[in-house]
């Protein structure tokens, strides 16, 4: 957020108000008719300067600055820098106002060789001349203005803005108005960049017209920094619906679910997957996660899938633990067996065997579960860690095979293992219970063997 004025500044640059010798004769021709109107006014005048009168422009120092601009239009700056040289070195024989456009026209040029430094310079040095008319004031101190801002030096832009708004009375545009909002953004006074733009959109309305959008996303910034997300989420809203691009459908998504709208977080992250938007390995396991916490678990698995067979996302420990996980609650046994298969392969933790051991009792696999527990117990011995977990693990292992030898009739074998479950306390109750009938399953099994002997 902090470089958010580099989204910004570009449109307004671009239309840095430089004046160019294409408006020098408008504004001469119209200095007769300000300096008549500075002759009449009292002293509560508009006007900047309204004591002094604009003299006029020699044709001599046109020509001459005209030649310069010909030469940068066409190419050759350096000899463009050359004639205004020429220019400056008559510096003292120059009135106000040509002293002023010859600055005006070194802070043009500099500004095109990305001299900013110079550039406000000689920009500076035209605001400095007292006879010149307001047009150019204005104009100036609004480029001023904006150069600031480009160098990041906000302070001073808003300063500028400041005596800009005192000489032009005129009602701001929306871009005006989205000037002094990224400056109060930088400055970090949301409220007012908020004030700001609003007063922007509200033009933009006006004239039935959409508002821009780099003036959404400084709205955007401007709520999260105030910590709005339901103002942020508002925006975003806008941005999907007016510039319809992948990562404001993301955003919002995530947004909805920061303020607690899962349902409008899942179905828009759906329709941003739909549309081809969710490519980001991140993006598609947020996606998977939606899924299997909406209850769609076989979505959360087809779409982890698909990315892991695609090469999307790595076939790793954590991506097929979660496609394990995504197949076990869509109750695909056989694909969950083989993931689990992989991941006791890849790691020796016994952490995906336990869940082995537990899939392949739930599934009858007798057999399968008694191999599967007892390579989860050595792993959990060989690990070393002691913890609630762990120990957890150990005794439902030791129960998973004293119930799955109970089913191959291996009644020694199994309540050998619910002797070894009855010592942990999360286990004692239910291995007691479980002895106790294989004990007497094992003696009506006996006398059943007994009877067709």
């Amino acid at each position: 957020m902090k470089k958010i004025y580099a989204l910004f500044l570009t449109p307004l640059i671009a239309s840095l108000a430089m004046v160019s010798l294409n408006t020098w004769a408008e504004q001469s021709t119209n200095q007769v008719a300000e300096n008549t109107n500075v002759e009449n006014t009292n002293a509560e005048s508009k006007s900047y300067r309204a004591s002094k009168k604009v003299p006029a422009m020699r044709n001599r120092v046109y020509a001459q600055l005209a030649r310069a601009q010909q030469l940068a239009d066409e190419g050759d700056k350096i000899a463009g820098f050359e004639v205004l040289s020429e220019v400056r070195e008559r510096l003292d024989s120059l009135n106000s106002y040509e002293r002023a456009m010859l600055f005006n026209f070194y802070g043009f040029m500099y500004y095109g060789n990305d001299d900013i430094t110079m550039a406000v310079d000689s920009f500076e040095k035209v605001i400095n001349e007292e006879a010149i008319p307001d047009s150019l004031i204005v104009s100036t101190l609004y480029s001023l203005a904006q150069l600031s801002m480009q160098s990041q030096n906000y302070t001073k832009a808003l300063q500028y803005l400041d005596q800009w708004r005192s000489v032009d009375t005129k009602e701001l545009t929306g871009n005006q108005e989205m000037l002094f909002a990224q400056l109060y953004y930088q400055d970090k006074n949301y409220h007012q960049s908020l004030v700001h733009i609003d007063k922007a959109m509200a033009i933009a309305k006006q004239n039935n017209k959409a508002p821009k959008e780099n003036w959404l996303t400084l709205q955007r910034a401007s709520y999260y920094e105030l910590n709005q997300p339901i103002k942020v989420t508002e925006v975003m809203e806008q941005l999907v619906r007016l510039y319809d691009k992948p990562q404001y459908w993301l955003q919002l998504s995530s947004m909805y679910g920061e303020i607690g709208e899962q349902e409008k977080q899942m179905a828009v992250m759906e329709a941003a997957y739909q549309a081809g938007y969710v490519a980001k390995s991140t993006d598609i396991i947020t996606l998977s996660q939606l899924y299997l916490f909406h209850g769609a678990p076989y979505k959360s698995a087809s779409v982890l899938e698909k990315a892991i067979e695609q090469g999307d996302i790595f076939a790793d420990e954590n991506n097929l633990a979660m496609l394990s996980q995504a197949y076990l609650a869509a109750k695909e046994n056989q694909n969950a067996i083989d993931m689990l298969i992989k991941l006791s392969e890849i790691t020796s933790s016994g952490k995906h065997d336990v869940l082995l051991a537990q899939t392949y009792l739930n599934t009858e696999q007798w057999q399968l579960a008694i191999n599967a527990s007892s390579l989860a117990l050595t792993r959990i011995a060989d690990s070393k860690l002691a913890s609630d977990s762990i120990e957890k693990d150990k005794a439902t292992m030791y129960l998973i095979q004293g119930m799955a030898n109970f089913n191959l009739k291996k009644f020694d074998a199994s309540l050998g293992a619910f002797n070894k479950a009855a010592k942990f306390s999360s286990t004692e109750k239910t291995a007691v219970q479980w002895s106790k009938y294989v004990t007497r399953e094992r003696v009506n099994h006996e006398t059943k063997m007994a009877m067709l002997n």
